[in-house]
């Protein structure tokens, strides 16, 4: 219990920061040193926690890794984005996204919906540039863009493959991949429903006060080809040959400058003015936070106590998850962490309930699509400058939309 409240007492210390106008890179970095001294967790264990990484988990995995290759992939999105506008792509890319999709609103979600494609940490500043400079030509507000491109980013995470967590539960419960994705996608069908509701059908501008592109539907396509291919180069590497994004990125970058014809000397320009420091400190308070639960041993007590007290078996399947996941912000780790507590409950005299894994599910995406700790949605906050608490109520609607398919998938699993 008392790991449960220190936890809480971060996040809030997290918000409180924010509201007193602390940049957010800031305020992350001294909610995890609140966390710290809560937990009672001492330099020498931060240490031997960071070590035991290195020994026991993937490179890829580990907090060093994340913070190098994190941080480089979301500055190199900054300088991506200025090379964009050097090149004069994103001057004319709004407007053809409009006459490509015939419909702004389906413009603006559809980018980030490829983009999900590309499961990678931070991978949601790939769709960030394009949605932002749509939205701005429209006149949709920074917070609202932010939702929108957060949202749309996230809703192929219960049924796509190449998320780890999708095969990760299906071989703990021993389904087809067929079965999970048949209950699974209802979450996604809800997701898409609840973000058109909320966040397409309301704050969006007028048509009459936009200008019009004169743009064949062919040019448009070549515009938004001109921008897109960097990143499906990205994903091209990544899928293809497990290139990270962020070496993958460096390299669509050089061949973009190289491409477009921007002068040498203009590139260390741009990487200077990419660079932000406040992105760094965000990145690096989000590690430190999930590590401080590591070291503590915290994300195990907090399981512990929930089994303790008997929780009804829903109200578990669905809460769990969901404070796993609101507390270290990462899908694999809540999964590792709490399904095989709860596979119990999903599994009795050997037939699968795949409904209540979908309730499950979808309590880890509420938890996840909520938090300050989850850095996909940080990342928004700062790059959109946008409020980080006025995002997370735009959010609240289709995260409830979400909830509603895991409990309708419950009901059904009977």
């Amino acid at each position: 219990m008392y790991e449960l409240i220190s936890m809480g007492l971060a996040l809030t210390a997290f918000v409180v920061l924010l509201r007193w106008k602390f940049k957010i890179g800031t305020a992350m970095i001294l909610a995890a040193a609140v966390l710290e001294i809560l937990l009672a967790v001492w330099p020498g264990q931060l240490w031997r926690a960071f070590m035991e990484e290195w020994r026991t988990k993937p490179l890829d995995q580990t907090t060093g890794y994340l913070f190098v290759t994190l941080t480089a992939l979301v500055n190199l999105v900054n300088v991506m984005g200025l090379a964009m506008k050097e090149a004069g792509v994103s001057q004319r890319l709004a407007s053809a996204l409009q006459n490509l999709f015939k419909s702004r609103r389906l413009a603006m979600c559809t980018v980030p919906l490829l983009m999900v494609l590309l499961p990678t940490p931070g991978g949601i500043m790939l769709s960030a540039p394009m949605v932002r400079d749509l939205a701005d030509s429209i006149g949709v507000s920074r917070t609202r863009s932010a939702a929108i491109n957060f949202l749309f980013r996230h809703q192929w995470e219960t049924i796509w493959p190449l998320f780890p967590a999708v095969p990760l539960i299906q071989g703990m419960l021993g389904i087809s991949a067929l079965a999970m994705i048949s209950r699974n996608i209802l979450m996604t069908i809800f997701g898409l429903v609840g973000g058109t509701v909320f966040l397409l059908l309301i704050g969006i501008p007028p048509k009459g006060k936009q200008s019009r592109s004169n743009e064949t539907w062919l040019g448009s396509l070549r515009t938004f080809m001109r921008a897109f291919w960097p990143i499906a180069l990205v994903a091209a590497l990544y899928m293809a040959f497990n290139i990270n994004p962020a070496i993958g990125l460096l390299v669509s970058l050089c061949l973009f400058a190289w491409v477009n014809k921007i002068p040498l000397p203009r590139w260390s320009g741009l990487f200077k003015e990419g660079f932000e420091t406040d992105f760094v400190l965000l990145i690096l308070g989000a590690l430190l936070f999930k590590l401080n639960l590591q070291a503590g041993d915290s994300i195990a007590a907090v399981a512990a106590f929930f089994t303790r007290i008997h929780m009804p078996t829903w109200v578990l399947l669905f809460v769990l998850p969901m404070i796993v996941a609101s507390l270290t912000g990462l899908t694999m780790p809540t999964v590792a962490i709490t399904f095989p507590l709860l596979l119990p409950f999903m599994i009795t005299n050997g037939q699968v309930h795949i409904g209540l894994q979908t309730l499950a599910f979808s309590g880890l995406l509420c938890g996840l699509n909520l938090t300050p700790v989850h850095l996909c949605l940080s990342l928004s906050a700062s790059y959109f400058e946008a409020p980080l608490g006025k995002i997370i109520l735009l959010l609240i609607g289709p995260i409830c939309f979400i909830a509603a398919a895991g409990i309708l998938a419950a009901m059904v699993s009977g």
